[in-house]
């Protein structure tokens, strides 16, 4: 069994964060701009768009969607539109997925070689709602569960697409990472019901799951046994990481969703202590020491948002040109002067603290069943995997991978793999692929938890191939 002592101190952060959120709607933070939910905002020249959407009375979701310089017209190949949604939960897209990964500048305000505008327009959303610049105005309004951000997300698309036929000319694609997984797929299942039901107008392209959350349990139950293999745990760090994993198995069993997040921390802090503090994001290295890194002495205190997070913090700060200000100052200062319409008393990240305690009780709930429903509705489902991360390992996505009830499933474990390689460079083996009807799964190699960062290059050609974006002649 685990260190009660542990335990304890898991509970105690979930207690006291919960008591700091009560003590916040009292203070006088509420936006002193009225008309806040219709706030809209964009560049001169039409490239870029962001707004606000109040998704319910006092909730706010904050978007931002750059247009493509690269868009082809190809009446038989639309131009597509990539929704990109990010972890945690409460990972800000509009600031990680979009000046850390792949929007069309890096935290220095450089142009990305790489940046997937080259294959789609792109989308970022601050979801759920007290993430990033998203927010609420009372703080008994943030989400507790998957299935309630699917529904802020889907009144956000009624918003954005219902009134404008361009955008429902371009096929939509859903991509996520890490937990933002568990929201792809509520999304993509709410988007289709409310597009059956014609309260949607809306090309739904396909969902992309880039290492994500999607089965708690094949994570968890995958971790010691993988760093097993590559020598970077002991047997007895084996035997009572997988007495805990056990735990979290019986508990998930008899729906009791919150210890099993709480046995969630106490598995990480023992990997931890047992690998001597392996990245989790990249098993390769320490933590605090991978290319996108965090702190390593106050990682291991943090819940799975912030580690999360934190991650891409320390990222804008070794690769800012800004004086090396934070991803946090640069958000809420060149950023936030640029959109203008940001509330006064509304900063990046001043609400993320909540979020990640209100989701307790489904941060460890399951989503397979959700990928079946997609597949049964003939969607697109994409699965992308890198080698080498440990919290979403390959391992574990294999393992929910094989529990799907999908009538072609068996069809698709017999394929084989192609190797992939990026353009120009047909030499080394970037990743493997296998497709069948409306499935696809991607190994992609040397990669960690952050795909688009870690292998740019095979990561944009996969984007063009899941989107079928048309090519420049």
């Amino acid at each position: 069994m685990a260190d009660r002592s542990v335990h304890s101190q898991s509970r105690i952060f979930l207690l006291s964060t919960f008591l700091v959120s009560l003590l916040l709607v009292q203070l006088p933070w509420r936006p002193s701009l009225a008309s806040a939910a219709d706030a809209a905002g964009g560049t001169d020249d039409g490239s870029e768009q962001w707004g606000y959407v109040e998704v319910r009375p006092k909730a706010h979701l904050f978007w931002w969607l750059y247009k493509s310089p690269n868009r082809v017209d190809d009446p038989s190949k639309p131009w597509p539109t990539i929704l990109w949604l990010q972890g945690g939960p409460g990972g800000s897209g509009v600031g990680f997925g979009n000046f850390g990964e792949l929007g069309p500048l890096d935290y220095n305000l450089e142009p990305r070689n790489f940046t997937w505008l080259k294959k789609a327009d792109l989308l970022f959303v601050d979801s759920p709602v007290a993430t990033g610049f998203s927010y609420v105005e009372d703080n008994s309004l943030v989400v507790r569960t998957d299935v309630e951000a699917a529904t802020d997300l889907t009144t956000l698309l009624k918003a954005l697409y219902n009134g404008n036929q361009a955008l429902q000319k371009s096929p939509l694609y859903i991509f996520a990472e890490s937990y933002g997984g568990k929201f792809a797929v509520t999304l993509g299942i709410s988007a289709v019901r409310a597009i059956e039901a014609g309260e949607l107008k809306l090309r739904l392209g396909g969902v992309a799951l880039g290492d994500s959350w999607i089965s708690p349990e094949d994570f968890t139950s995958s971790w010691a046994p993988l760093l097993k293999q590559v020598s970077r745990i002991s047997n007895i760090g084996l035997n009572k990481s997988n007495s805990i994993a056990l735990q979290i198995k019986h508990q998930l069993a008899e729906g009791k969703y919150e210890d099993a997040t709480d046995s969630f921390g106490e598995l990480e802090n023992l990997i931890s202590d047992y690998s001597n503090n392996v990245d989790f994001y990249n098993f390769l290295y320490d933590d605090g020491d991978s290319p996108v890194a965090a702190n390593k002495a106050a990682g291991r205190r943090k819940n799975a948002a912030e580690k999360y997070s934190s991650k891409f913090l320390r990222m804008g700060q070794r690769s800012s040109s800004l004086a090396q200000k934070s991803t946090s100052d640069f958000m809420n200062g060149p950023i936030r002067k640029k959109l203008k319409i940001i509330p006064e008393n509304v900063t990046w990240g001043g609400q993320g603290g909540l979020v990640f305690p209100a989701m307790a009780g489904d941060f460890m709930r399951p989503r397979i069943q959700e990928v079946d429903d997609l597949l049964a509705k003939n969607v697109s489902v994409t699965i992308y995997n890198g080698q080498v991360d440990l919290i979403c390992s390959t391992n574990g996505a294999e393992a929910w991978l094989n529990k799907l009830k999908w009538d072609e499933l068996e069809e698709f474990l017999s394929m084989d793999r192609t190797p992939l390689y990026c353009k120009g460079e047909n030499v080394t083996t970037k990743a493997f692929t296998s497709s069948h009807r409306n499935l696809a799964f991607y190994w992609i190699l040397l990669a960690g938890h952050f795909v688009p960062v870690e292998q740019p290059c095979i990561s944009l050609q996969m984007v063009g191939t899941i989107t079928q974006s048309p090519s420049r002649a």
